[in-house]
């Protein structure tokens, strides 16, 4: 059982939003881009950075706010972190550290490639939502269900302890995959709402996910279509707005 504990910990113990990607080389299926007019172009490193500084200073209390009206029991005190290894693709991340406070997390190419402080505040609420909806402890009881099903079904069939091990792994995987779709649309909508009471446009932020490769329909895909999640975020916008 400890040996499961600590592969569904790493499974779902962290969630990454937002998909690592090359700026201006996309991996996998291509996205869907508009009109080349339409994309804004990469904004000045200093600016880049004044607009992160800005945003954070602007939405972290509206967060922090919001998950304490919403939530009962539950660590409030965000703490902002940068990742600045360089290499990466644009990435975020929400997780906890090892008292429970939840990380937000950005990287240096993802606030190089932010158009507008819209774009931050938008990933920046959908990170902070991720911990008020509790989709990290969600995943992880998934993941535990996954595993273990899968490990009894492997043992029963007579496999080798090896084979049982990599059953649990897909098994936690799965489990871990299984509402994650959901999980991604939900912090979408209530990141809208907390991207929106802080002052910013979510709709305009969502246009960063004309820049993201689009998932499609993929088999065990973690996210929802590029299109889907800005429908999400429109409905919700047009909602607050009382459209």
């Amino acid at each position: 059982m400890r040996a499961i504990l600590g592969l569904v910990l790493a499974v779902a113990g962290l969630s990454a939003c937002v998909p690592t990607y090359e700026t201006g080389a996309p991996m996998g299926v291509p996205p869907v881009q508009p009109a080349a007019a339409a994309v804004p172009a990469p904004l000045a490193p200093r600016q880049a950075a004044d607009n992160f500084i800005r945003v954070v200073s602007r939405l972290e209390p509206m967060a922090e706010e919001i998950c304490l009206a919403r939530t009962r029991g539950v660590n409030c005190d965000f703490q902002i972190v940068i990742d600045d290894r360089p290499g990466q693709g644009p990435n975020a991340f929400q997780t906890l550290d090892g008292t429970g406070r939840p990380i937000l997390g950005f990287n240096l190419a993802l606030i190089a490639d932010a158009r507008n402080p819209d774009e931050i505040a938008f990933v920046l609420g959908h990170e902070a939502s991720h911990h008020i909806l509790g989709h990290i402890p969600q995943s992880q009881q998934t993941a535990m269900a996954g595993a273990v099903m899968a490990g009894i079904l492997a043992q029963a069939t007579g496999a080798d302890p090896g084979v049982v091990q990599s059953a649990q792994r897909m098994g936690a995987t799965v489990g871990a995959r299984r509402y994650s779709r959901a999980f991604e649309l939900e912090a979408d909508a209530l990141g809208a709402e907390i991207a929106y009471y802080a002052g910013y446009d979510p709709v305009l932020g969502a246009g960063f996910f004309d820049r993201l490769p689009d998932p499609g329909d993929q088999f065990l895909g973690s996210h929802p279509p590029n299109a889907q999640r800005k429908a999400q975020v429109a409905a919700v916008v047009a909602r607050l707005r009382g459209y």
